[in-house]
């Protein structure tokens, strides 16, 4: 049986705070976690009242005019959770996540239940930052999709933890993986993508582990895998599904020991590498077919991203389409290239089954086509076909997708700063014009305003 020495060194280690309260609401002990975040080192907690304790907040307001603690009132159907701002003595806030838990009667101590704490200001923050962000990285769009998909990825980049991530082809997954790769820790470690699915399997094996001189018919000299190229970086498993069964349990092995083993060797090699696998393909459905092994699976999946399709975030289509065009009008040598409100229009209604790449194909076979400086519907290709916008004043029976020129691809713009600005510019300066242009209320396009100036 623990100790309570033991216990309380075991409670002051944890990073959640914990305060244990008696019947009467009142605080019978707490750890150091709970004291830190209420702003109360060194202070005795013991025989405080919990509402004290949280004062001015929705929880000790609810709690005064119950007359019980009301995190517990309903804990038959599970937790109660509350996020709380807390307003500590010194005038610095904190946000906290609180539940509780209702303990079992005991003769021998008077507790009644014991309140969690856990301090969420971090993440409070990475929510703020991502808050329509107008890109990440290489990812460009602002879209709920977007949005979700920037949280997720700067919430797993700070992990060592595996990757897998999934969406149909041409959603953008190598974006994906560089994203996590350039907001992690390693980001001054190696990037290193390698598309298995342009390597047979004998090739695929040397590439990944590497291989001693002798090994094969043709092996004049050692040489280094990708794994160990990738050491203290990142390395992207591209198209996973596409391993063999014979290659994959090669693979589990070096992600559960962390060593690999080059071809023509017998001793093993440490590696710290952070491994990303993307895939297109079904993987769960695979295990069930035999296809793909399980263990495997759920050594890559520790954390799962989706790609949306560009068909489910077409309110991005427009800013993405221009940024697109502004690249190939630096490769083209063609900066004054625009799209028109017509082309934008077609751009937003067309499906897109071929997601970011088809789109990138169908600008570039437009601005090839087209002969002066603003692209027209038709000069897209033959797929992609024109449907003409609504006149003014005419309420289509559907409403069509709303086309957003944000800004003309004069230039690849690097940040949100100038995204803004252009886009302020080429309405007059008027905010509001601004604001509807970018798909954002006039106070967050005030906020970003007053942070771009600051």
């Amino acid at each position: 049986m623990m100790t309570i020495p033991m216990l309380n060194l075991f409670l002051d280690s944890l990073e959640e705070g914990v305060l244990f309260l008696d019947k009467n609401r009142k605080v019978l002990a707490a750890n150091r976690a709970a004291t830190q975040m209420v702003g109360r080192e060194g202070e005795n907690l013991v025989n405080l009242l919990c509402p004290s304790i949280f004062k001015g907040t929705g929880c000790a307001q609810a709690c005064e005019n119950r007359g019980r603690c009301a995190l517990t009132q309903d804990w038959k159907a599970g937790d109660v959770i509350q996020d709380i701002v807390l307003q500590r003595p010194d005038n610095t806030s904190v946000f906290l996540r609180m539940w509780a838990r209702l303990l079992p009667p005991s003769e021998n101590l008077p507790l009644s239940c014991a309140i969690i704490l856990r301090d969420r200001s971090h993440e409070a923050e990475l929510e703020q930052k991502v808050t329509e962000r107008l890109q990440l990285g290489s990812m460009v769009g602002h879209g709920p999709a977007m949005q979700k998909l920037y949280s997720q990825i700067l919430r797993a980049a700070p992990s060592n933890a595996s990757v897998l991530l999934t969406g149909e082809s041409g959603s953008g997954k190598e974006l994906v993986a560089k994203a996590l790769h350039d907001n992690s820790d390693r980001s001054k470690g190696p990037y290193i993508p390698v598309h298995c699915a342009s390597l047979p399997e004998n090739l695929l094996e040397s590439e990944l582990f590497g291989y001693a001189k002798g090994a094969f018919t043709g092996a004049t000299g050692a040489k280094i895998g990708r794994f160990e190229a990738a050491e203290g970086g990142t390395l992207l498993l591209d198209e996973i599904g596409e391993i063999p069964l014979g290659t994959q349990v090669k693979l589990l092995r070096v992600l559960q020991e962390k060593e690999v083993v080059r071809l023509g060797e017998n001793h093993a090699r440490p590696v710290n590498v952070r491994v990303i696998a993307a895939t297109h393909r079904n993987l769960a459905a695979m295990v069930e077919r035999g296809g793909f092994r399980e263990d495997l699976y759920y050594r890559l999946r520790v954390l799962p991203l989706h790609v949306p399709p560009l068909r489910d975030r077409k309110e991005d289509i427009s800013m993405l389409a221009n940024k697109l065009l502004g690249d190939l009008g630096k490769r083209y040598k063609r900066d004054n290239m625009r799209l028109s409100h017509e082309a934008l229009f077609a751009l937003e209604a067309y499906d897109w089954p071929g997601n970011i790449r088809q789109l990138f194909n169908a600008l570039e076979y437009a601005l090839v086509h087209a002969d002066g400086s603003t692209i027209q519907p038709q000069h897209f290709p033959p797929e992609i076909e024109y449907v003409a916008p609504p006149a003014p004043g005419v309420t289509a029976s559907e409403p069509p997708p709303l086309v957003r020129p944000y800004y003309r691809p004069q230039q690849q713009l690097a940040n949100e700063a100038e995204i803004i600005s252009r886009v302020l510019a080429e309405s007059g300066g008027n905010k509001a014009e601004a604001a509807r242009r970018l798909g954002m209320s006039r106070t967050t396009l005030w906020k970003r305003l007053k942070q771009v100036s600051a």
